[in-house]
């Protein structure tokens, strides 16, 4: 597997030769440095674990600095384990978009948006009960009982109720890689992406 972490940077849309418009997503992908490669014989298993995203060194513990100056970089803030990767670097060397090509189909994982505090309604799709009138007063967005016709004193787990919505990790899948501005390090991604303008997302082919 292919992997390298970016920043989303926004959305626009590009047009092909045939005037065709397909919207994308502006991906800032790596460049990212090797910071530790693991093997059977050491770890058990292979992986390659790669960082993304300078840190100043006097936030950054006396750990984390020892262990990036092993691969003679500075202390980065973003960290990803890749395994069973298919890209031959050894400890120090750089990934950048070059590992993917026009016409890949990748997956891009990220955060959501965080929604906060929300009702049944935005986040189940309750419909609601209607119009407002015969003494319904203020219970059109309400959830409605949420106890069973049981003898169970309790409410069940999983009951759709309100709560926080959003922040979850998504991985959306079947995107295409549009194009590719290596001299920028940017990527263009078919479609949209999870998170907001400047969140963390792992490109993966």
């Amino acid at each position: 597997m292919k992997s390298i972490i970016g920043k989303k940077i926004g959305m626009t849309s590009i047009f092909d030769a045939s005037g065709k418009q397909t919207a994308v997503t502006i991906i800032e992908a790596g460049p990212c440095v090797v910071t530790q490669k693991k093997t059977v014989e050491t770890d058990g298993y292979n992986a390659l674990q790669i960082a993304f995203g300078d840190k100043k060194e006097k936030h950054s513990v006396k750990a984390e600095i020892n262990h990036f100056a092993k691969a003679q970089t500075s202390p980065k803030r973003f960290v990803q384990e890749i395994r069973d990767s298919e890209i031959d670097k050894n400890v120090g060397e750089t990934l950048t978009v070059d590992i993917f090509a026009e016409g890949d189909a990748v997956e891009v994982v990220g955060t959501t948006k965080g929604k906060g505090f929300q009702g049944v309604v935005r986040r189940h799709g309750f419909k609601g009960v209607g119009q407002q009138s015969h003494g319904q007063h203020d219970r059109q967005r309400a959830p409605g009982s949420i106890g069973n016709s049981s003898d169970a004193s309790r409410v069940f787990k999983g009951m759709r109720m309100g709560g926080r919505m959003g922040q979850d990790r998504v991985t959306m899948k079947g995107l295409k890689v549009v194009k590719i501005f290596a001299e920028k390090n940017y990527i263009l991604v078919s479609g949209s992406v999870p998170g907001h303008n400047g969140s963390i997302v792992l490109i993966q082919k």
